[in-house]
């Protein structure tokens, strides 16, 4: 899967994750994302799913570097837990 093709599916769900306001406010552009998946996870609430993996290859404002992770079957916004 393309950061495009994920950008399509998860766009829509509704998400604002990809509003151009919302992705000029991080300082962020497609260009620097990249796709890996569908692997699986354990959510924050303790449920295990498959996800897609949203990586930045660089930092943006901030130091912000952290993925974001979206279900490989509804394509909605899914936090993890942390080891």
């Amino acid at each position: 899967m393309t950061p495009a093709q994920l950008k399509r599916r998860v766009e829509a769900t509704g998400s604002h994750f990809f509003e151009r306001s919302s992705m000029r406010f991080f300082g962020d552009t497609m260009r620097n994302y990249k796709v890996t998946g569908p692997t699986a996870v354990t959510r924050a609430c303790g449920d295990r799913c498959m996800v897609y993996e949203l990586e930045r290859k660089h930092a943006v404002k901030h130091g912000l570097a952290a993925s974001a992770y979206f279900d490989a079957e509804t394509f909605e916004r899914v936090f993890i837990k942390r080891d």
